[in-house]
């Protein structure tokens, strides 16, 4: 039988989970089960369904310290980050315990009669969910699921499964059985997932997540997939050249650069030498070591495999490099990359590691052709002082989110989410935008 293992990335020996993979049979019956507890949970007064997010939140919070620390054993995050995650999933469960109350329908005129939409759940939602963010994605799929009368079941990565199984713990003591299940799986528990639920959301690489959307299009049921970034910070003539340097510094390095969001690329119009200073000085004070120290910013890549890639990614002239960290686990010291030209590899393709390129360009339109001349388009930052210069480029750019003076990374979960081209597929995450993917509208006219 095949296994879902997890090891700690920075003492790779540290093996943290080591279960059974659950097969196709049982990912069904899962969701068979799902599917019966579903109806009674939508059946359920808004104000229980509130309750029990509440509840799950609280004891989220009061175990913060604890799971905080599995999050950096298992996929290797900072504890300043992983306490932030910790925070941002208790945050996350309270505000859609209050969507319970939202109202979920339109009133319109008719002839002699009333016309109204209803919003209804979609029965159970599958969430196949990454490692980088071990709580807060599988929260901020499954809490709006639940809120609006899901069910949800939740495939983790192998290597976060540990931390979805105890969140799964969390879950169990405030809800009915089969209401939130999470099913330790590899592709295999994936595949079956898509096949068996009544809409599936993904995060993840393009790749898999084109699959998920081909099979859910070939069954009919919504599918929402979010594929990452390659994301792009552009300095301007007027940008404040510290400020942007320490913010993408950090964008592009923390966490060893593993977010969907983080900056890959770095576009400066004109002169880069100033610009290019700061950020070597940002770079160098970057903390590199044991996730489990406060005040480390880069731990180590999730594995060996993945510090393989990134090593061999490492192309071109390398001006720029940070502190290289310990011998024991998969570290990868932080990497700037110059003197490639737009068809580079590290220019087209998404590398989950501490690695971006700096580029200089002569103008901005320049700038927005090279950001924007890729596969994805999920984040762009702007950096500029001239706010109407700035706002005049927004409305250019083809990202899903545009941020001004500030880092790609980083979500606000009351915000829309999410990407064009190859960084998105189905809709929007997290918000107000999540109920018209949980929900479905039905019609009713009264004559």
């Amino acid at each position: 039988m095949s296994r879902v293992l997890s090891a700690s990335p920075q003492r790779p020996a540290d093996i943290v989970l080591d279960v059974p993979a659950t097969p196709a049979s049982e990912v069904i019956a899962a969701v068979g089960k799902a599917r019966a507890a579903q109806r009674e949970w939508a059946a359920a007064p808004a104000a229980d369904r509130a309750a029990a997010l509440t509840a799950t939140a609280d004891s989220v919070a009061a175990r913060a310290r604890e799971l905080a620390e599995l999050v950096v054993r298992e996929v290797g995050k900072p504890i300043d980050e992983a306490t932030g995650e910790v925070a941002r999933t208790v945050a996350i469960l309270r505000y859609y315990a209050q969507q319970c109350f939202d109202p979920l329908g339109e009133t319109y005129p008719g002839a002699g009669g009333l016309n109204f939409t209803v919003r209804r759940p979609r029965g159970v939602a599958g969430l196949i969910t990454p490692w980088n963010f071990p709580l807060a994605i599988p929260v901020w799929k499954a809490a709006p699921a639940l809120a609006y009368g899901n069910a949800a079941v939740v495939k983790p990565s192998p290597d976060a499964t540990a931390c979805a199984l105890r969140l799964a713990e969390l879950f169990a003591a405030h809800v009915p059985d089969g209401v939130c299940t999470v099913l330790p799986g590899l592709g295999e528990a994936g595949e079956a997932l898509t096949g068996a639920a009544d809409l599936v959301s993904f995060t993840g690489s393009v790749v898999v997540g084109r699959r998920v959307a081909v099979a859910a299009a070939a069954r009919g049921i919504p599918a929402q997939c979010e594929m990452g970034g390659l994301s792009a910070s552009i300095v301007l003539p007027d940008a404040d050249v510290s400020r942007a340097a320490a913010q993408i510094a950090y964008a592009a390095m923390g966490y060893a650069g593993q977010k969907c969001t983080a900056t890959k690329r770095i576009l400066v119009v004109g002169d880069a030498g100033p610009f290019t200073e700061a950020l070597r000085e940002r770079l160098g004070a970057l903390v590199v070591g044991d996730p489990a120290r406060e005040g480390v910013a880069v731990g180590p890549v999730i594995s060996e495999a993945a510090r393989r890639r990134v090593l061999a990614a490492a192309s071109g002239e390398t001006v720029l490099t940070g502190a290289a960290g310990p011998g024991e686990g998969w570290y990868v010291p932080p990497t700037i990359v110059t003197g490639l030209d737009a068809d580079a590899r590290l220019n087209r393709e998404e590398v989950f590691g501490p690695i971006c390129t700096l580029t200089s360009v002569s103008d901005v339109d320049t700038a927005l052709a090279v950001a924007d001349g890729t596969r994805y388009g999920l984040v762009t930052a702007l950096y500029d002082n001239d706010l109407d210069a700035v706002m005049s480029v927004v409305d250019r750019c083809a990202s899903g989110m545009v941020k001004v003076n500030a880092p790609t990374s980083g979500v606000d979960f009351h915000l829309p989410f999410g990407g064009e081209k190859d960084s998105g597929y189905g809709g929007r995450e997290q918000g107000k935008a999540a109920v018209g993917f949980y929900t479905s509208p039905r019609t009713v006219q009264l004559g």
